[in-house]
């Protein structure tokens, strides 16, 4: 065990040889890039007052922290893929047919449009969701690892094949009968705060943990840093990156419960752009897309970072139109400024 042990920590101390090099050169700023929109945070909330009392109150910053929790475990899921090396665009696609399909399996039908089929009791309908959402991302990992295809392309090809299969399975409509177990997780209130954020915490604190006590957990940042020098240490570069592949899928589909229950319907086109606020997040939240480094706490402040910038506009009455635009140009300065503070060289 000690052997196999040490032999992660080198092949993580080499693949991450570079980013030493660039620390020794500008270590006050690369070593804290995790904190780096810390500041903007604390920023974005001192505009927020000023511009109105209410941003303050537990009512709004609650409402944020809420419409923070789906978008965050995609990113949760994005951020672990990317640390070990991958991409997955399929996430998006994933929130929104994992439910689709359990609903589908579980609810009789009603007479409507949407027609169920009833085949498994109401209480397996998380079970079932999470199932789907594991299996695409094995059916990803099985494709990329062992047929050698090209990352990109494939969850590219999921990512639309799986929309086509959430609008023919809704029939192109919403789907207003939810199973009380996604309602429960969706409206539910523990200790004062809903219950997606503290299974949201909950989930950033055991992932975070994992990736910096667990030989398992470091090794990803090996793997992504330099896969053949993993190897050669011993780790199973496959075996660890497949893994990582099954457990997005299953944040992917553990979001699409929680938001569905939060609003009480499954829509034809949930989960629909949503890859672009995925990877906005998770890079100005430090995490490289070239695999290898960053952290959940990062990712999690990129994620808190776009959900101000549209509370505090939508508090200063600033058209919704605008959204976009502003979301790119942090996009843009936050990689600016990450680029210096990392010290890295350009291309």
């Amino acid at each position: 065990m000690s052997a196999t042990t040490d032999a992660t920590e080198t092949a993580a101390t080499s693949a991450k040889a570079p980013d030493a090099h660039n620390a020794g050169r500008l270590p006050s700023l690369s070593r804290f890039r995790e904190l780096s929109l810390v500041p903007a945070i604390l920023v974005l909330g001192l505009i927020g007052f000023i511009v109105s009392p209410a941003f303050l109150t537990s009512d709004n910053l609650l409402g944020v922290a809420q419409q923070s929790t789906e978008l965050s475990l995609l990113v949760l899921a994005e951020a672990l893929i990317l640390i070990v090396g991958r991409m997955d665009l399929s996430l998006e696609s994933t929130i929104g047919v994992a439910p689709v399909i359990a609903v589908w399996l579980v609810l009789p039908s009603s007479g409507g449009r949407f027609t169920g089929l009833g085949l498994f009791p109401e209480w397996a309908a998380i079970p079932l969701c999470l199932l789907v959402g594991a299996l695409i991302g094995a059916v990803n990992g099985f494709l990329i690892l062992k047929l050698r295809l090209n990352g990109f392309i494939v969850t590219l090809g999921a990512l639309t094949m799986l929309r086509g299969l959430q609008i023919a399975i809704s029939e192109g409509q919403s789907i207003v009968n939810m199973p009380s177990s996604f309602s429960y997780l969706g409206h539910a209130s523990w200790l004062g705060a809903p219950a997606a954020i503290w299974i949201c915490a909950v989930l950033f604190a055991i992932g975070g943990s994992a990736l910096a006590w667990l030989r398992h957990g470091r090794a990803l940042y090996a793997i992504g840093g330099n896969p053949e020098a993993a190897r050669t240490a011993g780790i199973r570069v496959d075996r660890i990156t497949w893994a990582v592949l099954i457990i997005g899928g299953l944040l992917a589909a553990f979001a699409g419960i929680l938001y569905s229950g939060h609003y009480g319907s499954i829509s034809a086109d949930q989960g629909s752009g949503w890859i672009f606020q995925v990877f906005a997040a998770t890079v100005i939240g430090g995490v490289s897309l070239n695999g290898g480094r960053g952290t959940l706490f990062g990712a999690l402040t990129g994620v808190l970072t776009l959900q101000l910038v549209v509370n505090v506009m939508t508090l200063a009455g600033v058209p919704p139109l605008w959204n976009q635009f502003l979301n790119g140009a942090i996009i843009i300065l936050a990689l600016i400024i990450s680029r210096f503070a990392s010290g890295e060289k350009q291309d």
